[in-house]
């Protein structure tokens, strides 16, 4: 059962940002013999993309790989803001509330490591994948059960969207 206090938070949001690699990946990067790497993506968290886009919400990735599938998955799922090669992720995420006037309570924050710490920390509502290894320190709002790869963005993203209505 979800608390009040979270269907609180949920309710507000009006932006999810999202790392990648752990929460849309399963933190394997996989080389081939000419050193191209491949990732896989859920199919569930690409129509969360949607889901929230139909309700008005849209969706920003930050991640500090720069990284050709993650810049093609975005493409495909036409996702506006992609940043790619991040060291400061708190810098591009003040970026996001000036860009969309909102204060750091209406936007959802999804991460999976050290490198989210400092967005989960002033991020309305934050959510890790249970496959993270940090979450005794990101300690985000919900601890999804889903693991990174396997749908944990789009249960996130359930989530908002029922409190949405």
């Amino acid at each position: 059962m979800i608390s009040k206090i979270l269907i609180e938070k949920a309710r507000k949001i009006k932006l999810v940002v999202t790392d990648i690699d752990g929460v849309w990946t399963d933190a394997k990067i996989y080389y081939t013999n000419d050193g191209e790497f491949m990732k896989s993506f859920s199919y569930y968290d690409g129509m969360a993309t949607a889901l929230l886009s139909a309700a008005g919400i849209p969706t920003a990735i930050i991640t500090g790989e720069d990284s050709a599938p993650v810049a093609a998955r975005a493409k495909k799922l036409k996702i506006e803001d992609v940043f790619l090669g991040v060291q400061d992720k708190l810098k591009v995420f003040e970026t996001l509330l000036d860009k969309y006037k909102l204060n750091p309570s209406q936007v959802a924050y999804i991460g999976d490591d050290l490198n989210d710490y400092t967005v989960m920390q002033v991020a309305g509502l934050t959510a890790s994948p249970s496959s993270t290894p940090a979450f005794h320190l990101l300690k985000p709002d919900v601890l999804l059960e889903r693991a990174g790869g396997e749908g944990a963005f789009r249960e996130f993203a359930d989530l908002i969207l029922a409190s949405h209505k």
